[in-house]
């Protein structure tokens, strides 16, 4: 079909530190994902996300990088790295890793001389700027990890910006050299052979130059972007500290270059007043991104009404881009508890069969082939500085990132021998384990897996239009439609048995053999039960 190999492909992003621990600290590394690339390639995937394994004093965990080029110790080394890439080459997966742009780690070479004077080589490689009169910060913005998002630094009797930790500075993408030094180490990765690059926070590379103030937001309106309306940065409209206009040149930059290396895809995340307008414009004319994805499907809120809404409000943005949807990551809480209510494990294979059937490419992140619901993390076992703060109204990321539970009969669910692990192994999801499901015909996983396997037959679920259909209020209906082939899709987000009726379609037959049992259709008559789903073909 001539399609490059990521449109509609699914990624199954792996959280490194919590994925499988081969060396015995607790700490999942580089060989346990080598370890268990035979399982991803088994339940069906087309590419791997590895979050960050890059050098770092970790106190972003990964997400604060002092060196690029380097694996950090904790993870293994190059020669792990390169037997990864030759293990997914030959089980014909391919891997993405993540590029943290915007910023680095305070403990970065770069930092280091940028901060000892005004007028060194690296003097203008970091957002630095002069207090007001009075001493305080240069104007209002915020650190989406709490508090203000500027930290004065004695050496240079100046203040310096970072969006996020303190201990994770920005970059002045203004400045040419920092451009080309971190275009330069994109490219390293790219010599290594990588397939792609997810790339993180990228529309918070630039600043506003003259540094002006974020306007106020009205109560009502501190929701949703991913952080909990408690987070003092959901008061702030952020028109000036991120996705400026100069960024997307740099996007054409970031593209021109992976356009030297065949077949290698970007995916960018998106986190800006309007994303879905902003995953448009980072994706448009064939010479940005290649894909986005947003937090419109990370939030607390949910519905089908909603979900049709964020997808068709993208689907009008959309020019040339192609969309990447995901609804559970490494930063919120597990979607089997976010969106789930009764009936998890059923309510679990219709979210990701849901997921698996929009218009676009998916992530998919480690466990919820499980159903994996959110662990419950005491405060003394919290390591994430983002729910120290916020404790106890938001409990930070920790408890979607706790070990994956492979084995419920070994030691620490057989994610390490170690006797403490760097979270601890939630008791609950040891019930959910790889070897509990595996032997279980109608568990998530085995679902998961017959899914995805079918989907790969299916072309229009990979690359079709997608159109919704109005029905009941609990019900979220579509067809995707591809070479004049159309398959209908519908999904019940209630515990209810409804009934609804279909457009009068010239043909309609049911599809079985997908795990989902519970439903019947009449002509153009539909019966599903609770957390059912229903796939037929039709021709009208």
């Amino acid at each position: 079909m001539n399609q490059p190999w990521w449109r509609g492909a699914v990624i199954y992003q792996i959280y490194p530190r919590s994925f499988m621990d081969t060396n015995q600290d607790g700490i999942g590394d580089l060989a346990g994902i080598i370890e268990k690339l035979p399982y991803v390639k088994k339940i069906g995937v087309d590419a791997v996300w590895i979050s960050p394994f890059f050098k770092s004093p970790m106190k972003d965990f990964g997400y604060d990088i002092s060196d690029y080029r380097a694996i950090d110790p904790m993870f293994g080394t190059m020669d792990d790295f390169d037997q990864l890439m030759t293990s997914a080459k030959q089980l014909d997966l391919k891997i993405i890793i993540d590029q943290v742009l915007s910023h680095t780690s305070d403990q970065h070479d770069w930092f280091l001389q940028s901060r000892e004077s005004r007028d060194n080589a690296k003097a203008d490689w970091y957002v630095w700027a002069d207090p007001k009169e009075d001493g305080t910060a240069p104007n209002n913005w915020l650190s989406i990890f709490g508090g203000s998002a500027w930290q004065w630094e004695p050496r240079r009797q100046q203040y310096y910006l970072h969006n996020f930790l303190s201990s994770q500075p920005d970059l002045n993408f203004h400045n040419d050299d920092v451009r080309n030094n971190v275009l330069d180490n994109v490219e390293f990765w790219l010599k290594h052979g990588v397939d792609g690059f997810r790339l993180d926070a990228i529309n918070f590379c630039y600043h506003d130059k003259l540094l002006r103030d974020n306007p106020c937001k009205a109560k009502e309106d501190r929701k949703g972007r991913g952080f909990s309306e408690d987070n003092p940065y959901a008061y702030q409209y952020h028109n000036f500290d991120n996705t400026q206009p100069e960024n997307l040149a740099f996007m054409e930059d970031i593209r021109a270059l992976m356009d030297k290396y065949p077949g290698v895809v970007s995916l960018g995340e998106i986190s800006s007043e309007d994303s879905l307008l902003s995953m448009s414009q980072y994706t448009q004319g064939n010479k940005r991104l290649h894909m986005a994805y947003s937090f419109e499907l990370l939030t607390e809120e949910y519905s089908p009404a909603y979900i049709r809404n964020t997808v068709e409000e993208l689907e009008a943005n959309l020019t040339d881009g192609w969309p990447c949807w995901a609804i559970g990551n490494h930063d919120v809480t597990r979607v089997a508890t976010r969106w789930g209510k009764g009936c998890k494990n059923q309510r679990a294979k219709m979210l990701n069969a849901m997921l698996l059937s929009l218009k676009g490419s998916v992530c998919s992140y480690q466990g919820e082939e499980l159903g994996l619901e959110e662990a419950d993390v005491a405060f003394e076992d919290l390591q994430d500085p983002y729910g120290i703060t916020f404790w106890p109204k938001f409990k930070g990321r920790d408890g979607c990132r706790t070990p994956m539970p492979w084995d419920d009969e070994q030691n620490q669910a057989g994610f390490s021998l170690n006797d403490k692990t760097w979270l601890p192994i939630s008791e609950h999801q040891k019930a959910q384990s790889v070897n509990t499901q595996e032997s279980d015909d109608n568990s998530v996983l085995n679902a998961y897996k017959t899914f995805i396997h079918w989907r790969k037959t299916q072309s229009e679920l990979i690359y079709g239009d997608i159109e919704f259909i109005d029905c009941d209020d609990n019900i979220l209906a579509f067809t995707r439609s591809y070479e004049g082939k159309k398959l209908l899709a519908c999904f019940n987000f209630s515990e209810q048995e409804i009934e609804f009726t279909l457009p009068e379609y010239n043909s309609i037959k049911m599809i079985n053999g997908l795990g989902f049992d519970d439903a019947s259709l009449n002509i153009n008559k539909v019966t599903l039960a609770g957390n059912q789903v229903i796939f037929a073909e039709v021709n009208s």
